[in-house]
C-alpha cells in the first residue's frame, strides 16, 4: 500500500503472501499473482531488493555484536582465571609460611 499498489493487496492476501514469502517472489511469480504491469513489478522488485539489502546489513550488524559480546566474555573469563591463580598462589604461599614456623 505504501508503494501505491493497493490493487494487489487482495490477491496477495488471498495467496497468503507474508513478509517471508514476499522476499522469495521474482518477476514471474509476481506476474502469476496478477501483477500484469511491468512497471508495478519493477517497483516491487526494486523495493524487495532494498529490503533484502537492509536485512543483510542488519544480520551482519547482529553477527558483529555477537562476536564482540563473545570476545568480552572470553576476556572476562581469562581475567577471572588469572585472579583465581593469583589467589591460589597467595594462599598456598601463606600456608607454606605458616608451616615453616
Amino acid at each position: 500500500m505504501s508503494l501505491n499498489l493497493e490493487q494487489y493487496v487482495s490477491e496477495f492476501s488471498a495467496q497468503n503472501i507474508n513478509g517471508e514469502h514476499l522476499l522469495q517472489l521474482d518477476g514471474s511469480k509476481l506476474k502469476a499473482l496478477g501483477m500484469t504491469s511491468s512497471q508495478d513489478r519493477a517497483i516491487i522488485k526494486r523495493k524487495l531488493k532494498e529490503m533484502k539489502a537492509s536485512l543483510e546489513k542488519a544480520r551482519k550488524a547482529q553477527e558483529k555484536m555477537e562476536k564482540q559480546r563473545e570476545k568480552l566474555r572470553r576476556k572476562e573469563q581469562e581475567q577471572l582465571q588469572r585472579r583465581s591463580k593469583k589467589t591460589d598462589k597467595c594462599s598456598s604461599g601463606a600456608t607454606e609460611g605458616t608451616n615453616e614456623q
